[in-house]
């Protein structure tokens, strides 16, 4: 999913420009714009897990943003997948200065009612 990215025109009004937009990212903007305390990524997974595909595969189930950021610096997580999903749900939870309450969620549709219950899904805290 995206969206159609415009700039300001004299013109026209708005002129269509080429360009990707992270809808990862977009919605980490959006929440802390909001003062949101709760971002909610849904996935095709369940949770987020390192070592992925591996026998050594292990689900993450409450980690920092520090813990997680170490994971993705370690190469832990796709490009195309986790990475853009982990890298804003750690920029939300610590975008909200000192002493903010600010959670994110990773998990699927499926588990979506237990993840905001505590019960699954991958939480990320500052």
């Amino acid at each position: 999913g995206g969206g159609i990215p415009v700039i300001p025109s004299e013109v026209n009004g708005y002129d269509g420009v080429e360009a990707v937009v992270d809808k990862d990212l977009t919605a980490s903007l959006l929440a802390r714009r909001l003062a949101a305390d709760l971002l909610v990524i849904c996935t095709a997974v369940p949770h987020v897990s390192v070592d992925f595909g591996k026998p050594t595969e292990r689900p993450l189930r409450r980690v920092t943003a520090q813990e997680i950021r170490d994971y993705d610096a370690e190469g832990q997580f796709s490009e195309g997948s986790m990475a853009p999903k982990v890298r804003a749900c750690a920029d939300f939870v610590t975008g909200g200065g000192v002493g903010t309450r600010r959670r994110a969620i990773i998990t699927d549709m499926h588990t979506l009612h237990d993840a905001l219950a505590g019960q699954a899904g991958t939480v990320i805290v500052p």
